[in-house]
């Protein structure tokens, strides 16, 4: 043992300038005092654990050996052990997971919308809350409201006046029922939704004997609104971002002035929005839509000349770099007839599907309500080839009929998301099945 403590005869931090007083006397035969001795074992043991690692790890060993120590050097001991039992006793409680503040959500990744149901998509105030820009609508304007369904009414007035007409002072018999048969054919409801409506009607007039043209008129509404009421559905907006979304339409329908009062439209539920100028086969298509985007103070994506694919490619690109909402992509208009647009409209879709893998996320097409039964042909044909998931029923107004939403309603029932009676951007609205019965009643 005291071999060992001969080391320390001269501690290293030892100041120089100690006095000699101070200094422990030495024994005779060169050996170290025992006071010395006892001092300098307190020494080495009082520094903290970072101090002097190799001298406790070369005096562990040899504590077996020691003999019985003196109590004094056993209590000076004391100031080792909080080192060895700390880590029983942190300083700070570790805080749950749980209580962490979450991180806020910057992209929505398919894992995060996997197991949410289309409820907690849509506009209304039980969505998401984890989403940010999803936000209730704005409390529609009784004046504009209003507004709209006078213009609607008047759109449809020419069929309307057909139609209540027949009730007037009219009794419940066949000359009826021919009269109505006539009146929804010139609407172009079709003969399948005619047929449909006035089998049902018939044998409501039975069942609930019916015996006023007024209640007859009643029926025929409330049949009619339940024909349309599958095609009344709300666009859900947040899902993914960007929400794509492809326009496709024939010629003249108005798909590029839709597209323009959809942005507007959807600005009004804070979604940030960027259009895509997909058709480059008319001249003036790529300046229209730049006009659209000025008035509405949104980003446009255009080439002068190149691949319709190419041009969406890059709108997909840049609304994902920069967090945009919902990205419109035009296209150029087509006939169902013309089958290599129709082939390079589905290389858009692919195309699209490369750039994100889960777009496009809605394909709508646009159609004249002035067409009659030419517009349930691009429906089913379109649908055929892209798989439509919405419409957008436009020129509701001066000389249009109606009726073939009837028509699609009964043989491809496509939802109907917004109809058009105008060209004011507040003329865009979304379709109603109760209020378009209405406006065609009377």
């Amino acid at each position: 043992m005291f071999s060992f403590f001969k080391r320390f005869k001269k501690p290293a931090d030892a100041p120089l300038d100690t006095p000699q007083e101070e200094l422990p006397e030495a024994a005779e035969d060169g050996e170290v005092s025992e006071s010395e001795l006892e001092r300098q074992a307190l020494a080495a043991r009082a520094p903290p654990e970072e101090a002097m690692p190799e001298a406790r790890e070369q005096a562990a060993p040899a504590k077996p050996a020691e003999p019985a120590a003196p109590s004094k050097p056993a209590e000076s001991a004391a100031p080792v052990k909080p080192v060895t039992a700390a880590p029983a006793t942190p300083a700070a409680p570790v805080k749950p997971v749980a209580e962490m503040p979450a991180a806020p959500r910057t992209e929505q990744s398919k894992e995060y919308w996997q197991g949410r149901t289309p409820s907690q998509w849509s506009r209304g105030p039980e969505t998401d809350q984890a989403s940010e820009k999803v936000v209730p609508p704005p409390e529609p304007d009784p004046v504009a409201k209003k507004s709209w369904l006078s213009r609607l009414r008047h759109g449809l007035s020419k069929t309307s006046s057909n139609l209540t007409g027949i009730f007037v002072s009219a009794k419940i018999d066949d000359d009826l029922y021919e009269e109505l048969e006539t009146a929804l054919l010139m609407s172009d409801a079709g003969v399948d939704a005619t047929e449909f409506l006035l089998e049902s009607l018939r044998e409501k007039v039975r069942s609930d004997r019916l015996t006023e043209a007024s209640q007859v008129k009643a029926a025929l509404r409330e049949l009619l609104v339940n024909l349309l009421r599958p095609l009344e559905k709300s666009l859900m907006l947040g899902r993914a971002q960007p929400l794509v979304m492809i326009i496709a339409g024939v010629n003249g329908v108005g798909k590029t002035t839709s597209i323009g009062k959809l942005a507007k439209h959807l600005q009004r539920f804070n979604q940030s929005v960027l259009l895509a100028a997909g058709d480059t086969f008319r001249a003036a298509a790529r300046e229209q839509l730049t006009v659209w985007g000025e008035r509405n103070d949104v980003t446009v994506i255009a080439q002068e000349s190149g691949d319709a694919a190419a041009v969406i490619f890059d709108g997909v690109g840049a609304a994902r770099a920069r967090k945009i909402d919902v990205m419109m992509a035009d296209t150029a208009g087509r006939l169902p007839t013309q089958l290599h647009l129709m082939e390079e409209l589905r290389k858009v879709h692919r195309v699209i599907a490369k750039a994100m893998p889960d777009a496009p996320h809605e394909v709508l097409l646009v159609i004249d309500a002035n067409t009659g039964q030419n517009a349930l042909a691009q429906v089913k044909a379109f649908d055929d080839a892209l798989g439509l998931t919405g419409l957008i029923v436009t020129k509701l107004d001066g000389t249009a009929k109606g009726g073939i939403i009837a028509a699609i309603a009964r043989q491809r029932p496509v939802p109907v998301y917004f109809i058009g009676v105008g060209e004011k951007v507040e003329d865009l609205q979304p379709f109603s099945a109760e209020e378009f019965a209405d406006a065609l009643l009377g």
